[in-house]
């Protein structure tokens, strides 16, 4: 079942009640003009059961300890913004898994060729996705991009990853003066940032939820970085992100400011369908087809990861 996304982005007070997340607004309790009744009506539950996401955007927001343990036992991501209303904490359940040392020994003892096999499927699959995107979008025939995805090689020592990227974005948002993939450039980075933190938190989620370590990666490697294995294997999931981007763009001219329009349509990423092996999901439930291969791959089971394709 794909799991429910929730963005706060005014004053609410979150507690919890019989297994509910109870959302209470305080613009509307404060209000002396309003009837007791109005303000009961005013109030929202939601199943604790049903979350995968919360996103609280405002510094005003007030949640109990009771409703982020329940959250976080129920293997919800809690993400939180920062004065700019950008993505900025990402808060997840210790364990979510049963056999989770089991896994956990697995990843760990995972061998060096292993861990490259691994990459090389990742840019493959991500560069493959980009080529996509590009056609979609673009019209460019994109032969080139489909020849370096076949030329990766073991840990992509030749960089292809990087090459392609370079194409990719000089040819995707090349219309827009001054361009470059960069957290801190010109729009619409600011897009991708926001379509990211999202895309992270749902891989972070669902790696945790498959009895994996999300911080010990198979490429990322970053003392201050305690998702990279979540950085590694959204990377093919990127493109979605960038083609509901770029589709974004093609009906707004200014999107220098995050509007609540522009996080309502990014915040449907997680409902985006993407297609693993024949069948066709929710971008959710397919991070947790992937996550749950990729434990299969650390343990044996598998020798490929299950990544989508773009259509």
């Amino acid at each position: 079942m794909i799991k429910r996304t929730l963005y706060f982005g005014n004053p609410a007070y979150l507690s919890v009640k019989s297994a509910q997340l109870e959302i209470r607004l305080p613009e509307v309790e404060g209000n002396g003009t309003l009837s007791e009744g109005f303000k009961s009506l005013a109030v929202k539950r939601v199943p604790v059961e049903d979350i995968g996401v919360v996103i609280l955007d405002n510094r005003r927001i007030s949640i109990t300890h009771g409703a982020l343990a329940a959250l976080l036992d129920n293997n919800a991501a809690v993400i939180t913004c920062d004065e700019h209303r950008m993505p900025t904490g990402l808060m997840l359940p210790l364990s979510g898994n049963t056999t989770q040392a089991e896994r956990f020994t697995c990843q760990i003892e995972a061998s060096q060729p292993l861990r490259k096999q691994l990459w090389q499927q990742t840019v493959q699959a991500k560069i493959l996705n980009q080529s996509a995107v590009l056609q979609r979008h673009t019209g460019l025939d994109c032969g080139n991009m489909r020849s370096w995805a076949k030329e990766v090689k073991s840990g992509d020592g030749d960089n292809m990853e990087g090459r392609a990227a370079a194409f990719y974005w000089k040819n995707l948002f090349g219309h827009i003066d001054g361009f470059r993939r960069d957290r801190e450039g010109v729009p619409p980075n600011n897009l991708l940032n926001y379509g990211y933190a999202v895309l992270r938190a749902m891989v972070a989620r669902s790696l945790v939820g498959s009895g994996l370590l999300p911080t010990l990666g198979i490429h990322h490697h970053n003392r201050y970085n305690a998702y990279c294995l979540a950085d590694d294997i959204m990377e093919p999931y990127r493109p979605y992100v960038d083609s509901l981007v770029a589709g974004i763009m093609d009906e707004i001219m200014d999107v220098s400011e995050l509007t609540t329009d522009i996080k309502s349509r990014l915040l449907s990423i997680p409902v985006l369908d993407v297609v693993i092996n024949g069948r066709r999901s929710p971008l959710m439930v397919g991070v947790g087809m992937t996550t749950a291969s990729l434990r299969k791959c650390f343990c044996g089971e598998l020798r490929k990861i299950a990544y989508p394709e773009m259509e």
